[in-house]
């Protein structure tokens, strides 16, 4: 049998080899950064926000000058009010403005089995602005309830700085790292000293307030039930939104505005109302809030030299 040897060859070029070249593996991308931030929504409910507080705020300062000159003492609580609103309409202000923002980011990994594993960055709004603002009105708040029960200056100011370390540790929280107890352990310090603000309020406020009458322990009892559920609501909001990211950035700015109209504009007209109608709730402070520190406590010289 005669074999062709270019058909031969041919036939062996054409049988398949034993050996194969690997398999490379399949290119991973990481996914695209993650901007979690307000849609027109959020920021047309911050703009209306202001509106409000501005309104308020002209409200309040009208309200003030309805009182007689001469007695400076009762408008004390329209100074304050109005100091509260002024401060939330310049924060809601600088929100609408794309200013007092900061973004905190997150990264997010996911495992796979037979590929490199792949990192998403997540990026969410944080609206620091509104810290600043509740670090200014939620004492002035305070002392505008303090004053109506009539506590001292010593619980006050225990109120009032346990206030502070609530709002600057819930700031501190937002900022705080994923996935670490940091970030939780900011929240409990800040629900802590919330528990101190509860305290000051419902045991001392209640206790001073009952030597004032019925009246105004009533009112007392009222506004500052309303207010304490309010901004317990708070904490519960931010669990949801800056903690667990369970709500977007538009439920959380909706969120914030209504309490924020309730706890300021709404809060305010009604302590302000109710005050020109019961004249019990008047703060009496002495001279130093219509007159002035004077010469009164001053040493002059001479003095001793005379009584020498």
């Amino acid at each position: 049998m005669i074999v062709d040897p270019v058909s031969a060859l041919q036939a062996f070029a054409t049988v398949p080899t034993s050996s194969s070249s690997p398999t490379s593996l399949p290119t991973v991308t990481n996914p695209v950064p993650e901007y979690q931030k307000a849609t027109e929504t959020g920021e047309r409910t911050l703009w209306v926000v202001f509106v409000v507080m501005t309104i308020a705020m002209i409200v309040f300062s009208g309200m003030s000058w309805s009182v007689p000159i001469a007695d400076q003492s009762k408008r004390l609580y329209h100074i304050v009010t109005t100091l509260i609103v002024t401060f939330a309409a310049i924060s809601y202000f600088a929100m609408a403005t794309g200013h007092g923002i900061g973004y905190h980011h997150v990264r997010i990994t996911e495992q796979h089995e037979h590929v490199p594993d792949t990192h998403k960055d997540i990026y969410r709004a944080v609206y620091w602005a509104r810290y600043v603002d509740w670090s200014l009105t939620t004492p002035l708040l305070l002392l505008d309830l303090c004053l109506l029960a009539g506590m001292n200056g010593g619980n006050i100011l225990l109120a009032v700085v346990a206030d502070i370390i609530m709002i600057l540790t819930g700031l501190f929280a937002a900022f705080g790292s994923e996935g670490t107890p940091q970030k939780w352990g900011w929240y409990a310090i800040a629900c802590i000293a919330y528990l101190v603000v509860i305290w000051q309020l419902a045991v001392h406020g209640r206790h001073t307030v009952s030597q004032k009458g019925g009246k105004v322990a009533n009112f007392f009892a009222a506004i500052a039930g309303f207010t304490l559920i309010i901004w317990t609501v708070y904490p519960i909001i931010w669990g949801i939104a800056d903690g667990s990211r369970n709500m977007n950035v538009d439920e959380e700015i909706i969120s914030y505005a209504v309490l924020d109209i309730l706890a300021k504009p709404v809060f305010g007209a009604w302590l302000l109302f109710t005050h020109m109608s019961m004249p019990e709730t008047t703060v009496e402070i002495g001279g130093f809030w219509s007159q002035g520190l004077g010469n009164e406590g001053s040493i002059r010289v001479g003095d001793d030299d005379e009584g020498a």
